[in-house]
Formats: structure tokens, sequence, C-alpha cells
């Protein structure tokens, strides 16, 4: 290995000489670490980037869930990762939130209650609905509306950014205390 590096370093120097390389070297590390540190500001615009972990969906948002609503056909509920709510009742996202704790899929059922418990309040005409308010922003605007339901609402709140947020992993005891909230909001 020590021969054929020295050979390669004299075939350098005799063609372009040891200083030019070592220059060349040097611009081309300096060439390589802006266009690292600005990356992807340098790409065009007009060059497609591929996306395909957004095509494609997990086997959770495929599989529709189905509430048993009786014989008035109300539109079905499925879990949604989006930002946007679905314009459905409130006791079709307890009626979600409950399936999806008897899945044992307690994340989903804390977000699940926490959306059927501010809709509830929507349609008690308590807040307004107003796409893209926070948690906090709506437990606050809850509470300032009717201070019975600060409390709750705030705890609500907690849970919710605790799991999704801070990445706790959701238990059944996260969901029955979800359960309790949302009967003290609902009274």
């Amino acid at each position: 290995m020590t021969r054929g590096w020295a050979t390669f370093l004299q075939a350098v120097d005799d063609w372009i000489g040891v200083p030019l390389a070592a220059v060349l070297l040097l611009v081309a590390a300096l060439a390589f670490g802006l266009l690292y540190y600005f990356y992807p500001r340098w790409i065009p615009k007009r060059f497609p980037r591929l996306r395909l972990g957004r095509q494609r969906k997990g086997r959770e948002q495929e599989q529709q869930l189905d509430v048993d609503l009786g014989p008035d056909d109300e539109p079905e509920a499925e879990p949604s990762a989006g930002e946007a709510v679905p314009e459905l009742p409130a006791h079709v996202f307890a009626s979600l939130a409950d399936r999806l704790a008897a899945e044992g899929r307690y994340a989903e059922a804390v977000r699940e209650r926490l959306r059927a418990m501010v809709r509830g309040l929507v349609e008690r005409h308590v807040i307004e609905h107003q796409p893209g308010m926070t948690v906090t922003e709506l437990a606050r605007a809850a509470g300032a509306a009717r201070p019975a339901v600060a409390a709750p609402m705030s705890s609500a709140s907690g849970i919710f950014s605790d799991i999704w947020y801070g990445e706790r992993p959701a238990t059944a005891e996260h969901d029955g205390r979800m359960r309790e909230l949302a009967a003290e909001v609902g009274r």
C-alpha cells in the first residue's frame, strides 16, 4: 500500500504539481462544504423531487372503521392524521374514540375524544370553529367562553400534547381520563 501511494503521489506531482493539487483539493472541499450547507436551496425548483413516502398510505389510513349509528345512515368516521377535522357530529368522534380504544389504539382514541369534545363545544356554540387553532388555544377559548370547562379542557389538552407532541406512549388510563374530562365538558 505504501509503494502504491508513493507512486500515485509521484504521478500527481509530475502531472500538476503538489501545490496546485493542494489548492484544487481545498477549492473542492470548500465547494462541497458550501453546497452541503446551503442544500436544498441550490437545487433549482423546476427539478421534480420524488415524494414516494407521501404517496403511500399506511394500513391505519387504509382501514375504515365502521361506526354503528343506527338507521339514520350518518357518515362513517375514520381516523385521520391530517390537520383538517372532518365535519362530523360530536357523537361520531366519541364513537370512533371508543372503537379505537377497544382496539388498543389509545393515542388515536385520545385524539378523537378531544375532537369530540371540541366538536361538542362548537355544536353548543360555546366556541367558534376556527381551523388552525392549537389545542391550548382551543382550551383557552373554551375557558374564556364558559369557565366551567376551563379546567377539563386544559387537562385534556395537556394529555393530548404529552402523547402527540411529547411522544409519550398512550395507555388505557389516558383514555379513561379523557372519558372523564369529556363527561365534565359535556355537562
